[in-house]
């Protein structure tokens, strides 16, 4: 993995979050505050904004700076738990000492390092928002979507289907959150009001999860 995918990465990203605004919108209109599109679309300019200076970090210094430029530019709840995820992935990532980074080469980091990555920084949401699955959240997309990716990853599967079950696994999480009664966050007030409703931070993650595996298997 080179910091050059994690840029390229951002970029696919802020290119799906604009294209969805209507849907990001719309799912934030019914149960959310407004806002949500608001901010991830903020956030995804802003990491798009210092793509020049990511470069110069190694992969695991370039997602802890994302976390860091996250948690200064989107409001809400949204900010802390996104930093939270990229800064505990990087951690994990930077635990890694026997790989070695030379910028513009590739760091021999396995998919089982990335999925290791990955669920560490779900877990840092899940500490941080004092949420879990089935409260229909953006969790309802991620703890699955990690499950499976380690499972995957320490099976040695291939790049190609990793990425086509975890777009798959993100899809089910999406659609799962339309039949939940929300615990957390805004919608919690809404009670069964919100039942019907898919959440938009679920959606959020799943077209972001979709983003970077369309990225990797056109590769």
């Amino acid at each position: 993995m080179k910091t050059e995918f994690i840029i390229a990465a951002a970029k696919a990203i802020q290119q799906s979050i604009l294209a969805n605004e209507n849907t990001l919108e719309s799912l934030d209109r019914a149960i959310g505050d407004g806002d949500h599109y608001i901010n991830m679309k903020r956030g995804a300019n802003a990491i798009a904004d210092i793509a020049e200076e990511l470069a110069n970090f190694a992969p695991s210094d370039a997602l802890n700076k994302i976390g860091l430029k996250l948690l200064s530019t989107i409001g809400g709840a949204s900010g802390p738990l996104l930093a939270s995820f990229f800064m505990a992935m990087a951690k994990t990532l930077a635990s890694q000492t026997h790989k070695e980074y030379v910028l513009n080469e590739n760091v021999e980091y396995s998919a089982a390092d990335i999925a290791a990555g990955f669920a560490a920084g779900v877990q840092a949401i899940i500490q941080r928002g004092k949420a879990n699955i089935g409260e229909k959240t953006m969790l309802d997309v991620l703890i699955p979507v990690a499950n499976q990716f380690v499972l995957l990853a320490t099976q040695n599967c291939e790049i190609n289907p990793i990425c086509t079950t975890l777009m798959q696994t993100a899809e089910q999480g999406v659609i799962s959150t339309k039949d939940l009664i929300a615990t957390k966050g805004r919608a919690a007030g809404l009670g069964e009001r919100a039942i019907g409703h898919i959440d938009p931070g679920a959606k959020s993650c799943q077209l972001m999860i979709a983003a970077v595996c369309t990225l990797l298997m056109e590769a």
